[in-house]
């Protein structure tokens, strides 16, 4: 891959380099390995015009795992996350979900287990009340009465610690409550399906415009609901450092579409990675090229 590194050998290059790191971590990162991936992306390319955004991405996503994608703005990361919820399809290469092989969006093509997109501005339909909004996806595909959707409804808003808040409006919300409230909207279709407790959740820039504390909650939160469904997954893309080593346990880091380096959060501040160690000091002379 050029300048940037596979992810072939790195669990014996971790468990070489950081032994104490991969006592830590061996249990949690190659248990998941037993298990069939909820996500594959085999060598995907995405081109929008003349500019390429993913070159040859390969990755996979097991059930439990809590994956980071870090890297410059327009690197790839959001694209990604469209191609993993079948909002858009790849150029070339190859989607696997859950051992089936994409072919089409998910409009033609339903994914076999919950896999929901949180938008970076949360996305809230301005007109419609926070329980409308949460709902939204029930009202629409399923055949529920409005009092089983209410129940699904005031569960989901439980879980992300904002109770009794059904009948306000977005405009009543502060920016944190309205991130929550766009987490209670992804996770209320895994209260439904039958997925052996699987589904995936694709959470792009959570904390984005919200205060230190703020963005404390929203990271509590990501990890509590994860805690409550343990083979529930996520992907987070993510530029803030607080995020991205308190949410993620696998990080990737991409650079033109490519993945420069995987590793645990718990490597950041170990690795030598030239890609790693400029992206986190932010410096401007560097491999990682910024256009000015």
């Amino acid at each position: 891959m050029g300048w940037c590194t596979g992810e072939s050998a790195r669990w014996p290059r971790i468990a070489a380099t950081f032994p104490k790191i991969w006592a830590i971590f061996a249990p949690t990162l190659m248990s998941s390995r037993d298990a069939e991936p909820l996500v594959e992306l085999r060598n995907v390319r995405k081109a929008f015009g003349k500019q390429m955004v993913l070159d040859g991405v390969d990755l996979s996503i097991y059930p439990g795992e809590a994956i980071g994608i870090l890297g410059p703005s327009g690197t790839g990361k959001s694209t990604i996350l469209r191609i993993i919820s079948g909002l858009i399809l790849p150029d070339s290469g190859e989607v696997w979900v859950a051992g089936q092989q994409r072919t089409a969006p998910i409009t033609e093509q339903p994914n076999p287990f919950p896999i929901n997109l949180v938008f970076q501005q949360a996305a809230l339909f301005d007109s419609l009340t926070v329980g409308e909004n949460v709902g939204f996806y029930l009202y629409q595909h399923t055949r529920l009465s409005p009092a089983e959707i209410e129940h699904y409804v005031a569960c989901s808003l439980d879980s992300v610690g904002l109770p009794n808040i059904a009948h306000l409006m977005p405009s009543e919300l502060s920016g944190g409550m309205r991130k929550r409230v766009s987490f209670a909207r992804a996770i209320i279709s895994t209260l439904l399906e039958e997925s052996g407790g699987r589904s995936l959740i694709l959470y792009d820039e959570p904390t984005a415009g919200l205060d230190p504390i703020a963005s404390t909650v929203v990271e509590d939160l990501m990890r509590s609901l994860k805690q409550q469904q343990p083979q529930a997954s996520y992907v987070v893309v993510t530029h803030q450092e607080s995020t991205t080593r308190r949410t993620a346990d696998r990080l990737i880091l991409l650079y033109r579409g490519q993945v420069c380096w995987q590793g645990t959060a718990a490597a950041l501040d170990e690795t030598d990675n030239i890609y790693v160690r400029q992206f986190l000091s932010g410096r401007i002379d560097g491999p990682i090229q910024v256009a000015t």
